[in-house]
């Protein structure tokens, strides 16, 4: 053996022994999450605890000298926090399904892989769950930085009591999924509208007389590429494995670096942290002045708008709610005195919940 090959396997036993370390560490570790969670049983808290997580997160991000890569730390204790959580009390979040939608893959991102992931048909049945307790949370698309709002989210908002505890953003890329072989051998291609939209420009380019067929979802359209070998469904590469379709494409999106931004709903709020993030509804009169009036009081007090949109109330003609997000927490008096300035002049003011911004996953 060389003298390279020895000092090869004589490093790979120290990265064994530390492997073994690691392992004992993380049996450690369970071993204190499950008397945690017998306290947490006796008690009646809550097992999951978001800001918790986040709190690991930004301490250990800090501590991090290197030459571990700091943005490769959250991805890690992201499964360690999931499998442990999982030991003292298993996770339910329903999701807008079926399985290997981006919302799909947004949940996993957020809660690791531990949890148990339950599948919705719609948006109102993710919110169903949540408020009946059949499930702890639920994930929802919100906006696209492509395609702009989803209306569906925005609108169960109005009607829900449900709070908004976490955002998750998730950087989309889409594949051209099929058994066919060759882009000339696809027949037709199906996927969800916004898939569509997304891709429209690489379609008109290598597929320009191929019919587009709209489906319920990515994860649907791929299914459905599965079972005929002259289709192609623009789906995700979580899909692609599930339904084993092979990639004739990949990252055919038009715009790259798109994300979506999904919320994760439950029922009770997340206390503040040092990121945070709130979203209101608000209605007001329709009068001269009424939507500077409504702007005014987060200029005076130094709050960020990050986000304004507006949704008809379906109640009369020219009769609007506004949605609003903004940089802060609804406990900060900064934030407190503008609300009670905006309250003064609107009709509604209702807070949608205040929660860490989420990060790329």
């Amino acid at each position: 053996m060389s003298e390279a090959a020895q000092r090869i396997a004589a490093l790979r036993r120290q990265i064994d022994a530390v492997d073994s370390e690691l392992l004992e560490l993380l049996t450690r570790r369970a071993e204190l999450v499950i008397e945690v969670g017998k306290f947490k049983a006796r008690e009646g808290l809550d097992y999951y605890v978001p800001h918790r997580e986040e709190e690991i997160h930004t301490r250990l991000a800090a501590a991090n000298a290197g030459p571990f890569p700091t943005a490769a730390l959250r991805p890690v204790y992201r499964e360690i926090l999931s499998a442990c959580l999982a030991l003292e009390q298993p996770l339910r979040v329903a999701y807008l399904g079926p399985q290997a939608t981006f919302t799909h893959q947004a949940s996993l991102e957020h809660f690791g892989s531990s949890v148990q992931c339950v599948p919705a048909r719609t948006i109102p049945e993710v919110f169903g769950e949540v408020e009946k307790g059949l499930a702890d949370y639920g994930v929802v698309p919100i906006e696209s930085s492509t395609e702009g709002g989803v209306t569906h989210t925005l609108d169960m908002f109005a009607a829900s009591d449900l709070t908004i505890c976490g955002e998750i953003l998730l950087e989309v890329s889409h594949h051209l999924l099929s058994r066919s072989g060759a882009l000339g051998a696809v027949a037709k291609v199906y996927s969800h509208p916004q898939a569509i939209a997304q891709t429209r420009r690489w379609l008109a380019e290598h597929l320009p007389q191929v019919p587009l067929i709209e489906t319920t979802s990515t994860a649907a359209a791929a299914e459905m590429a599965a079972q005929d070998p002259t289709a192609a469904a623009i789906a995700s590469e979580m899909a692609a494995a599930l339904y084993d379709v092979p990639c004739l494409a990949r990252r055919i999106e038009d715009h790259a670096g798109a994300f979506t931004r999904f919320l994760v709903i439950g029922r009770r709020p997340a206390p503040p942290t040092e990121h945070d993030k709130t979203s209101l509804m608000v209605s007001i009169q329709d009068q001269v002045g009424a939507l500077f009036r409504m702007l005014k009081p987060f200029a005076d007090h130094g709050i960020n708008l990050t986000k304004i949109e507006s949704r008809p109330s379906k109640r009369r003609l020219g009769e609007y709610l506004f949605f609003l997000d903004f940089e802060g927490h609804l406990a900060e008096p900064r934030v407190q005195r503008a609300l009670e300035a905006l309250r003064r002049d609107s009709v509604l003011v209702k807070s949608l919940g205040s929660y860490p911004r989420g990060g790329a996953a």
